[in-house]
């Protein structure tokens, strides 16, 4: 029985042998890291010293905040330290860091005209859905973080100021109409290097929970992310055309990706996945842009449940480039995931004249306890998926579709509902 078997132990495992196991897989996992494709060398972080400790007004704090903020030292963080506070969106400067206390919670105020970036069409529909600012954004930054055991709430569950539907409502007319939301992400990272998350409890995102663009160096450690099912485009943490990232620790249980990595704005490369638990949400997606090309990619650790995908490369020739060296070991897979592996050179259908590859991709030691459809589409006879998978266990009465793929190795159907995947919560 191979090490990670162990985690998927007897059903009714009692929580005191569950923290056990987890201990031991931590262990296992820090090992991990000496050959994770993040090039830095990475570790839990600590919280920063404070410059300032604010308590909530009760009304909106938005200046207070942002002010604290501005004059804070860099290095240190602006604590919220009591209560709950109100507030449009902010901007966290070079060097400065954001810590929500444990108790504590930050809500995102839901009027549209805060978030418009000029052409009011923040809150509406169109054909771009650009229209609107983040809740929380860092750019051209270096060493900023967020900090905390407190929650950001980004309330896209509440009815916008002046409007009569929420913001998830307003992304669920988009999609029946075919058009885009304009809603604001919940933490806009943008052209940074050396940026951390950590502890930090994010729900409710209107749109996007975390999106990363063209930074190097991200580290979101011990996150928790929630979104109901039903919210759409809630992705957990998105890094796009970034690399040197390391997501690990987290729980993310959202309505959209729970990890999308991309690169459509550049390629996205050396990027670590290791030890999080993903509930419901679309699993871990390479793709569907990755015009630059997605690299070293390496994903240790990782249970699923509830989730509809596992596994999932999605690219097409609309959006297509280069997805190689991308390795996934130690994989548990529980109940109610729709497809454990889901690679797919056709995504959506849809088409141009960026024609993609997916070759040098490896599973080991997986182990899947639930009945699911396994799919590899490659383009052509020329251009197939490659992968190889190597101790890779499956349910007996698994659908198995492949077409234009070369898949080396052996699945085994000896998977059992009896044994369950051993998760205990953030490390």
């Amino acid at each position: 029985m191979s090490e990670y078997s162990s985690l998927c132990g007897n059903f009714n495992m009692k929580l005191k042998n569950c923290i056990i196991i987890f201990t031991i897989f931590t262990i296992f996992t820090f090992i991990g890291f000496a050959t994770a494709q993040d090039l830095r060398n990475v570790s839990e972080p600590k919280n920063p010293q404070t410059c300032a400790s604010l308590t909530a007004s009760g009304s909106e704090d938005t200046r207070t905040i942002q002010k604290a903020l501005d004059s804070c030292a860099k290095g240190k963080a602006v604590a919220l330290s009591s209560g709950v506070f109100h507030s449009g969106p902010l901007v966290v400067p070079s060097g400065v860091s954001l810590l929500v206390d444990a108790g504590v919670t930050l809500k995102a105020l839901t009027d549209p005209a805060l978030y418009d970036l000029g052409s009011k069409k923040c809150g509406t529909l169109d054909e771009y859905g650009l229209g609107c600012t983040a809740f929380i954004t860092i750019a051209k930054a270096s060493g900023s973080g967020i900090y905390g055991k407190g929650t950001i709430d980004g309330q896209g569950d509440v009815v916008m100021t002046g409007k009569n539907q929420t913001w998830w409502e307003l992304a669920h007319v988009a999609m029946v109409q075919g058009t885009y939301q304009n809603n604001p992400r919940l933490i806009q990272i943008n052209d940074s290097t050396d940026i951390t998350l950590y502890q930090i409890t994010l729900k409710n995102s209107p749109y996007w929970t975390v999106y990363i663009t063209n930074t190097n160096g991200l580290t979101a450690w011990g996150l928790t992310i929630l979104a109901p099912a039903s919210a759409r485009n809630t992705d957990g943490i998105d890094p796009v055309g970034s690399q040197n990232v390391t997501i690990a620790h987290c729980h993310v249980s959202i309505g959209d990706d729970n990890v999308g990595i991309s690169a459509v704005t550049a390629p996205a490369r050396h990027i670590s996945v290791v030890h999080n638990h993903f509930d419901h949400g679309n699993g871990l997606s390479i793709g569907s842009g990755t015009d630059h090309g997605v690299s070293d990619v390496f994903v240790s650790g990782l249970t699923f449940n509830g989730s509809k995908n596992g596994v999932h490369i999605k690219t097409n020739t609309y959006r297509g480039g280069v997805v190689t060296r991308v390795s996934y070991e130690n994989l548990c897979v529980c109940g109610g995931v729709r497809s454990p592996i889901h690679v797919e050179m056709k995504y959506m259908h849809q088409t141009g004249n960026l024609v993609p590859e997916v070759y040098n991709i490896s599973i080991t030691n997986m182990w899947v306890l639930t009945k699911g459809k396994y799919i590899f589409r490659g383009l052509s006879r020329s251009n197939e998926v490659r992968l190889n998978l190597t101790d890779v266990h499956i349910m007996k009465g698994s659908t198995w579709k492949s077409r234009y793929a070369k898949i080396s190795g052996a699945v085994a159907d000896d998977a059992d509902t009896k044994k369950q995947c051993g998760y205990s919560g953030n490390a």
